[in-house]
């Protein structure tokens, strides 16, 4: 694989983000992995698109490019979504974290969460947290687990979707 290079994104960016989202939908879909994201792009749902331009204006966002290809992104901010308490210290939150599909196993996704690692260091924050789907066979969880993060709360979203937050000390 070339080299990675991480940039920083832009609200411009958020048609990329979006491409990136709608891909990883089609995938999980094919899959028959439909509870995570639906099956529906997210380009097509319009509380979809407001939550990433929201991200991408509020937040720090990332786009991990191979050859000058977007391969990857995500997006810190200083915590978790609305559906969310915020933790009882200063926190970054991982937000929007999603890769390629045609480059998945090529370590994109454990180079933004590096980074995003390395961000959260650079902030002088400590903690660093996310929220994922937690149903099917629990593969999302067990990911960010392989990444240092442990679990720390269990939840239930919209349509009785099974979310967990992880929490990793940096």
């Amino acid at each position: 694989m070339t080299a990675l290079h991480i940039r920083p994104a832009a609200p411009a960016d958020t048609p990329l983000v979006l491409r990136l989202l709608d891909d990883a939908v089609a995938w999980l879909t094919a899959q028959g992995r439909t509870g995570q994201w639906g099956t529906e792009p997210w380009s097509t749902d319009p509380r979809a698109v407001d939550i990433v331009e929201r991200y991408l204006t509020t937040g720090q966002p990332w786009i991990a490019e191979l050859d000058g290809e977007p391969v990857g992104t995500v997006t810190l901010t200083d915590g978790p979504g609305p559906y969310l308490k915020p933790a009882t210290e200063p926190e970054r939150y991982v937000h929007l974290l999603v890769t390629a599909r045609h480059h998945a196993g090529h370590g994109i996704g454990s180079a933004l969460l590096t980074h995003a690692a390395e961000e959260t260091r650079r902030a002088g924050v400590s903690l660093l947290r996310v929220d994922c789907y937690a149903g099917d066979d629990g593969k999302l969880v067990t990911y960010y687990e392989r990444h240092g993060f442990t679990r720390t709360e269990s939840f239930v979203g919209t349509d009785d979707w099974p979310g967990q937050v992880l929490a990793r000390r940096v």
